[in-house]
């Protein structure tokens, strides 16, 4: 009994949640927070108490429309570091089209390195799983589909660094912001 009581001030309650890692901590909660405010709610880790729930309604409402403004900038940030790189080529190439096109080449590959083909060799270390489970949960989370059948730091059996959850929901903010740049680089090519 003394052994449930002390679950429950710790977080884990027995309505279902079999993880001992989904606690409010820091990470726990950034992690939520980043879940929440990119709609990506992988449905492992909620509020259990009504005052919870308010609030979590209260924070997407402001967090959601800030975070779709943060991320904005993130990329507009992006963009303009692309487009000065593509300037200084011009003066290299001595032409615009060479430049956009080595500027956009160099933009996809960096991205797909550090958003989706690298980070599935972290999650492979940390969580166990497979080359292709690592880029699938990258892609998923990334594109905001977020379904829960894979998520990070919630395996009992591992042991995961402090800084493992802060540093993944300092990725999903860039990497979101990265692939809605070549969302709307697609969306350009094929109107």
């Amino acid at each position: 009994l003394q052994g449930i009581v002390q679950a429950y001030k710790s977080g884990v309650t027995l309505q279902g949640n079999t993880t001992s890692l989904g606690r409010w901590n820091f990470s726990g909660s950034f992690f939520f927070s980043i879940s929440a405010v990119t709609t990506i709610g992988y449905g492992n880790l909620s509020p259990s108490t009504v005052a919870g729930r308010i609030f979590c309604i209260l924070f997407a409402l402001f967090g959601i429309p800030l975070n779709l403004v943060l991320l904005n900038e993130i990329g507009q940030v992006m963009l303009l570091g692309a487009q000065h790189c593509a300037h200084r080529l011009e003066e290299v190439f001595h032409g615009q089209k060479k430049a956009s096109l080595l500027i956009k080449t160099s933009a996809l590959v960096t991205g797909l390195l550090l958003f989706l083909l690298l980070p599935p060799l972290l999650f492979s270390d940390k969580e166990g799983w497979s080359y292709e489970e690592g880029f699938y949960y990258s892609f998923i989370t990334l594109s905001t589909i977020g379904f829960g059948d894979y998520v990070i730091g919630m395996n009992p059996d591992r042991t995961y660094p402090g800084w493992y959850k802060n540093v993944i929901s300092l990725w999903i903010l860039f990497g979101m912001a990265w692939l809605a740049l070549i969302i709307k680089f697609c969306i350009s090519f094929l109107e």
